[in-house]
């Protein structure tokens, strides 16, 4: 009796005035969530490296967008609400800019060298700055734009940028990075009437059905039991990071959070190090100063103004 009266109290909607005084009151949540989706897209990003060579993108998105589908579809209470989005036009666009997101970095990876591809790639938080405002309206100051800007230098110095390789590569990343900063950007919109587990659900799913041909053409089954771990390990880190991000923009806006998601290239450079036996330069630091600045900065500017205390009459 209990299960069934609970199932048939529909949830409160995720924008009643409850949900935006809590997001005003907690700036430091949409940090926090943020910073965190960071590190585990770090971690996925670590373990996307270690797999063995014999497993190809698509093996990898495969695995990925599958076990994304089945985890939520477990976790979720809600299974059959999965397949009723409240805007099924724009959860279907999101997903269909998150796939071409992931595929034109790849193939930006391919024919560039890492460093630039990923540069270009780190851009989105500008284009998500920019089409946020003409889309839906989001509004950002000059100061803010610098804040994004200087992010964008951390991430060139960290990386060690120079404009290299195909000029067919170098438009493939900044393509990548269109799509990431309009997917963020929906995501924001998306996030006022639908849940996170939702939003990713349907990034999943269209992702899977993009990625089954190529995978089906040659399938790379993993053979040990260590595979099974790490490929286990990129499904749960995926959905983990994704959800996380996806509730931080409760808490921020769209460009905000890819500014603060630049910090995922400090920490994909700390496992390097880690993990990887990478030697530790100069850059890393200069680079992770002007990330963290432009974060400080950001804060200090985005902060709203006090309002002098009232002062009462003179008794």
């Amino acid at each position: 009796m209990q299960k069934a009266a609970a199932t048939a109290i529909p949830p409160a909607p995720i924008t009643s005035p409850e949900i935006a005084r809590d997001a005003k009151r907690e700036p430091l949540k949409g940090i926090l969530l943020m910073l965190t989706a960071s590190l585990l897209f770090a971690v996925l990003g670590l373990l996307i490296k270690i797999m063995g060579p014999g497993y190809r993108t698509w093996d990898i998105a495969a695995y990925r967008f599958i076990g994304g589908v089945l985890v939520l579809v477990a976790v979720s209470r809600q299974r059959r609400q999965l397949f009723k989005p409240a805007n099924p036009k724009l959860m279907i666009i999101r997903g269909l800019t998150g796939s071409a997101a992931f595929v034109a970095c790849i193939i930006a990876i391919r024919s560039l060298p890492l460093s630039t591809a990923m540069v270009l790639f780190y851009s989105f938080p500008a284009f998500a700055a920019l089409l946020s405002p003409l889309i839906f309206g989001e509004r950002i100051r000059l100061a803010e734009i610098g804040c994004i800007l200087l992010a964008l230098v951390g991430v060139a110095i960290i990386l060690d940028f120079s404009l290299a390789g195909t000029l067919s590569g170098q438009i493939m990343a900044v393509v990548g990075a269109f799509f990431a900063g309009l997917t963020i950007a929906i995501i924001k919109k998306l996030r006022a009437t639908h849940s996170s587990i939702m939003i990713y659900f349907y990034f999943c799913l269209i992702g899977a059905a993009i990625c089954m041909g190529p995978f089906l053409a040659a399938p790379q089954i993993p053979r040990w039991g260590m595979d099974w771990v790490i490929i286990g390990g990129i499904v749960l880190t995926s959905v983990a990071a994704q959800l996380l991000m996806t509730t931080g923009f409760l808490y921020c806006k769209s460009w905000e959070g890819g500014l603060l998601m630049t910090s995922e290239v400090i920490f994909v450079s700390i496992f390097g190090i880690i993990f990887l036996n990478e030697t530790p330069g100069t850059r890393l630091a200069v680079g992770s100063l002007f990330i963290l600045t432009s974060a400080g900065a950001f804060n200090f500017f985005s902060r709203p103004a006090q309002k002098p205390p009232a002062v009462g009459p003179d008794h």
